[in-house]
Parts: C-alpha cells; structure tokens; sequence
C-alpha cells in the first residue's frame, strides 16, 4: 500500500469539501478548509517527501492556473484530473503531469462512451490514462457517479467490468462518494472488492480519519490497494498528522 496525496482545487484555492455537496445550482459546497498556500506549496512538500503519484483534482472551471504551478513544481510527480479530455489531455503532460485521470468524458449520459474512451487511449496511451470510478452505492451494487457526483451511471463496479476497463488503463482511482470528505471511517465493502478485482494500480479516497482506519485499509486492502486521504490531514485542517502518516506507510 502507497500513500497517494492529494490537491483539490475549488473556485482557484486549495480546498477540502464534502464532495457530494457539489452542486450544478451555483450553491456553495461544504467546505472542510480553506487553505492560505497556493497548490504549488502541497507539491513541493510532496516532492521533498518523495511521494509519487498523487493527484489534482480541478473541481470546476477557474483552477487551470493553480493545477499548472502544482504540475510545474513538481513535474512527473502528479496526475491531474477533473474536466479532462481528449482535447486539454496533451497540455497537461506537457505541463508537468504524469497521467491524466477521467471520468465524465467517458462516462456520458449514464454509460460509458467507448469512441470517448478509445479516442483518449489513442491520443494519449493508456499508460498516461487513469479512469475514475468514483461511485456509490444503490440497491446493493456499487454505480459510478459523473458530474460532480450528482449523476448516476448505469455502469457498475464489478468484475467483469473491471477487468474489461483494465485493457483500457493503467490506473483507477476510487473515490468512496458516500463517506468523502466526511471523516467516519472507510467504505469497507468496496475496498475489499476493489482488493479482490483489480490487477492495476488502484488508489481508493473515502473516509479515513485515523491511524486505525489506514491499519484497517491495509488490511482489507491486502496490503495493494492505495490510498488518498484528504480533510483529516492537519496539512488540511484536520486532525491526523500528514509526517506519521507519511512514516507509516512508507515503513
């Protein structure tokens, strides 16, 4: 298990919110923290602490500038996300990411867009591509949820999928959409699926809000899922120590 970092950037600053209180109306999300640093400051810190293969994630329009400063401060570091697409993919590698990582461009109007998919495969590689499964859970599957989370799919997370999608990427990154941003603990059921099915590099974000829960995610995960943690890091207002969890994992 790796420690992935993360760099969310919402309305041009570095935040922490409740993902599922994302909202198309204009009403402002639930934010966990506001940072004071720009994103470059996040990675430099994870460049000089050699973690390898976090992510931005650009929540909404306006954060194009803050995402590049990150990129360029530490380049080949980071994978960058969030309104991703054929089109703007190729800028952002040059920029300095090291993969990109997508998920409405594929997942469109409820199911998957396979032209889409194919499309950015051919332009970039898969090896540059990173599909996120972000989902949650309805009538006992687990769906995958576009458009700032408000939106279900019709695709779900299960081993045949997984295994289809997998010829496709060379990552997924999982975001438990139920538990994000909450601090109450892991969505343990879908990290033991996600153990069970996934042969690539697969990092889950959701929940965690102490050393236990990373010792609980190891377990479960069995020692091979990655993971993100978010608004419990006291880098990010919370509670945990971001350099013990970084001493731990990297044990």
């Amino acid at each position: 298990m790796k420690f992935r970092p993360c760099i969310d950037i919402h309305s041009g600053k570095v935040k922490q919110i409740v993902g599922s209180s994302l909202k198309d109306d204009g009403s402002k999300p639930l934010e966990n923290f506001v940072s004071n640093y720009d994103a470059d400051y996040y990675a430099e810190l994870f460049k000089n602490d050699k973690l390898v293969g976090g992510h931005i994630i650009m929540l909404g329009h306006g954060n194009e500038e803050q995402a590049i400063k990150a990129l360029k401060k530490y380049p080949s570091g980071l994978q960058i996300g969030g309104g991703i697409n054929a089109e703007n993919a190729e800028m952002f590698l040059k920029a300095g990411a090291m993969k990109v990582i997508v998920t409405s461009y594929v997942f469109k109007n409820g199911e998957i867009n396979v032209s889409n998919l194919e499309r950015m495969v051919n332009y970039i590689g898969k090896d540059k591509l990173v599909l996120d499964l972000s989902c949650k859970k309805k009538e006992g599957k687990y769906y995958v949820v576009t458009d700032r989370w408000q939106k279900y799919t019709r695709f779900t997370i299960d081993p045949q999928n997984i295994k289809w999608l997998e010829n496709y990427c060379s990552e997924f990154l999982v975001h438990a959409v139920d538990v994000e941003g909450k601090r109450n603990g892991i969505e343990t059921e879908l990290v033991q699926k996600l153990a069970s099915w996934t042969t690539v590099p697969t990092t889950y974000a959701g929940g965690v809000k102490s050393m236990e829960d990373i010792k609980l995610m190891k377990a479960l995960g069995s020692d091979r899922i990655d993971l993100t943690i978010g608004s419990a890091l006291d880098i990010f207002g919370g509670n945990l120590s971001y350099r013990k969890v970084v001493n731990m994992i990297s044990q």
